[in-house]
């Protein structure tokens, strides 16, 4: 396999003139990098490259963590169509990410040893780190708990029926009691389907325009009201994922405050757009959960600012032209987000103000590789050399992708944060 073969190699890199952005150290400060096998071996101003180094100039540009995101659809296997794992590899390297976590909704379910197993065997192949959950229920169907503790001694790293909301509270209840026990996180889909009539439109004023009902906030209030008390009573670390409304963040700040373990997902397009963006961009802004108020976007927003959110994840979902091309209700829900997710932070957290740097990085390295264990988000010496290098302030479009879809509505844009460089294992994996 490729990673066996590169390891055999000599690898010798300086990475000079960079401003190093280490989140985990609240620091931003100008050193030279000196890489070798795969780890950061030496940080000091001004290194002398050696015989045989190569040497990267990094003069303008920031040198970060890769970037982590908690969760993603590689829509392998079942789906592949749409994306597989080494696509969905080469489209995270070009966003900057060296590690994703795949959620479990594929197709046999990732409820079972020997899936999983073929899953992550196969990852390895890939030049970043794929990470798997495994589905809390079988066939996500919210009745028979999975084996969990076999699942996570075979490389589960953590666990989400995710695209499906567990509707039965005890199940849930002790599904949590059991990711406490073993020390992962469960990652809930928050979407009570019993408010709903149209998912993936707020139900709101578009919704109306349209002549259908939408999604309602209260179908994700309502279940995120409940997870958050079985949070605090199970004491498990419970993520919400792509948090999309402002009671919603009020509740968990406010279960955080009483002591539950609680994390939130916000995702780049629910700080970026709101339900307008259906108006224009059709199928293409439709999403589960779906985009919503503007007072929903600020509420997010101030969510991340004061670290009631402290995961930005992309709930990267690729689908088909032709799938997109359906009608408003019969299109299937998601948006690519790896390649847009860091300029989108930048853009609209960062340049307004309310985000430092290495606030917006802290949310999409540190915090998500400590909540999964993973030995990520750090820039040290004998830590994995998995950078990522890009200059903040210049300005790009997206408009091609390395994803096998391109089902996105920030086609076009003119975003800040142009990805130079990602490095995985001090391989270079991408470069502009």
């Amino acid at each position: 396999m490729r990673k066996k073969e590169y390891f055999k190699e000599d690898l010798f890199m300086i990475i000079k003139n960079g401003q190093i952005a280490d989140p985990a150290a609240k620091r931003l400060y100008f050193s030279d990098l000196r890489i070798e096998d795969g780890k950061i071996l030496e940080i000091s101003p001004s290194l002398t490259p050696r015989t045989g180094e190569e040497v990267l100039d990094a003069e303008g540009l920031i040198v970060a963590p890769g970037l982590v995101d908690t969760h993603v659809h590689f829509r392998d296997p079942g789906f592949t169509y749409k994306e597989d794992l080494h696509t969905g590899a080469l489209s995270a390297a070009k966003g900057g990410f060296t590690t994703v976590v795949c959620m479990a909704n594929t197709s046999p379910v990732v409820d079972n040893a020997a899936t999983l197993n073929d899953i992550l065997t196969r990852a390895e192949n890939e030049d970043i780190h794929i990470c798997q959950a495994a589905s809390v229920s079988h066939s996500l169907r919210g009745e028979e708990m999975t084996d969990m503790a076999a699942l996570k001694a075979a490389g589960a790293c953590g666990f989400t029926d995710d695209g499906i909301p567990l509707r039965n509270a005890a199940f849930l209840y002790r599904a949590m009691e059991e990711a406490c026990a073993l020390d992962v996180p469960i990652s809930l889909h928050e979407e009570d389907p019993s408010f709903i009539k149209n998912n993936g439109i707020n139900h709101g004023a578009v919704s109306e325009q349209l002549g259908i009902y939408g999604s309602p906030a209260i179908a994700e209030e309502s279940l995120v009201a409940r997870d958050c008390l079985l949070a605090l009573r199970s004491n498990a670390h419970v993520v919400i994922q792509h948090i999309s409304s402002g009671h919603s963040v009020e509740l968990v700040r406010t279960f955080k405050a009483m002591g539950a373990k609680l994390h939130a997902e916000a995702t780049p397009h629910h700080f970026t757009l709101t339900e307008d963006a259906v108006s224009k961009y059709g199928t293409l802004a439709k999403m589960n959960p779906p985009l919503r108020t503007e007072d929903d976007r600020l509420a997010l927003i101030r969510g991340l600012a004061d670290g009631t959110i402290d995961l930005i994840a992309t709930d990267h979902a690729p689908h088909s032209a032709e799938e997109k091309a359906r009608s408003i209700t019969a299109a299937p829900s998601g948006i690519i987000g790896l390649e847009t997710a860091l300029s989108l932070g930048i853009t609209e957290l960062v340049r307004p103000g309310h985000l430092t740097l290495l606030e917006l990085l802290e949310k999409m390295t540190v915090n998500p590789a400590q909540l999964y264990h993973l030995p990520a988000g750090k820039i040290a010496a004998g830590e994995a050399a998995d950078l990522v290098i890009f200059n903040p302030d210049e300005e790009w479009s997206p408009e091609g992708y390395a994803s096998r879809s391109s089902n996105s509505p920030f086609t076009g844009w003119k975003l800040y944060g142009k990805i130079k460089m990602t490095l995985c294992r001090g391989k270079i994996i991408y470069t502009d």
